[in-house]
């Protein structure tokens, strides 16, 4: 399994332009509503880390929520609809480019997107379009399965209560970019290490 924790970088920073911009909470749906009639080209927002190779897979979005501030208060009475599209033109570039090429660097055949970002008709289009084109199966839930990422952990945090998993502390780091794959579902063999 491989998997990266991109959206909650992405989301933060749909919300933070979404409010510069005059938009409503939350800023992922308000930004994918105001693109229409917008032009992804109109603004040359800054592709974020996209230079690196030793952070080719990392995520920071510090300097595009800075460009839309920027861009917002130099331009009050700017074009929304152009600001919106260029900046989820942006986001979406960055992420779905990383993204295909650390599947392929790694020989993962199938993306599989979820949370909130997965909502993204954007991020949706072009993941399907980069993935046909890489050879790289594409998993995306219907809409109404698309939520916080806050509501994806705690449906694990339910199938491991159903599963019996002991109520003390798991042996996992709190972070919050920890990968899920830490969180094993296997409670019985996680007792038996703690026994020996």
């Amino acid at each position: 399994m491989w998997e990266t924790p991109w959206t909650t970088r992405q989301g933060e920073c749909f919300d933070k332009a979404a409010r510069v911009l005059g938009l409503a909470y939350p800023g992922g749906p308000a930004i994918d509503r105001a693109v229409r009639g917008g032009d992804p080209r109109a603004i040359a927002f800054p592709r974020p880390m996209t230079g690196s190779h030793e952070d080719r897979y990392a995520f920071s979005f510090s300097g595009l929520k800075t460009a839309a501030t920027r861009w917002a208060e130099r331009h009050p009475d700017g074009h929304v609809p152009d600001a919106a599209a260029s900046l989820q033109e942006a986001i979406a570039d960055v992420l779905t480019r990383k993204v295909v090429a650390a599947c392929r660097e790694h020989g993962v055949g199938t993306l599989v997107v979820v949370g909130g970002v997965a909502a993204n008709s954007r991020v949706r289009a072009l993941a399907e379009e980069r993935c046909d084109a890489a050879g790289i199966r594409l998993r995306v839930p219907p809409l109404r399965l698309c939520t916080d990422n806050g509501a994806v952990i705690a449906a694990v945090g339910d199938l491991l209560v159903r599963a019996c998993a002991p109520s003390a502390p798991f042996d996992i780091s709190i972070d919050p970019s920890a990968p899920l794959e830490y969180a094993a579902l296997h409670p019985r063999a996680h007792l038996a290490g703690a026994a020996r």
